[in-house]
């Protein structure tokens, strides 16, 4: 497995794990847990951040990647 395609698995694990913490947030019930997930989604809406820029340079230095 390449580095290209280790990191675009990555990413979207990463929006996997987002997303389940945003749903289970979004299920009523204790409302400091509720704020706990949403911090935490924030958390890693910033990772997916940089991992997409750092996915953009790795696409733009290493063209093979590019596409997968």
């Amino acid at each position: 497995m390449t580095v290209g395609v280790q990191v675009k698995q990555t990413l979207a694990e990463l929006k996997g794990i987002q997303a389940t913490l945003k749903t289970f947030a979004q299920s009523g019930g204790n409302k400091e847990a509720n704020a706990l997930l949403l911090k935490n989604a924030r958390r890693v809406a910033l990772v997916i951040e940089k991992m997409e820029k750092r996915l953009g340079t790795l696409e733009f230095e290493e063209p093979q990647y590019k596409g997968f």
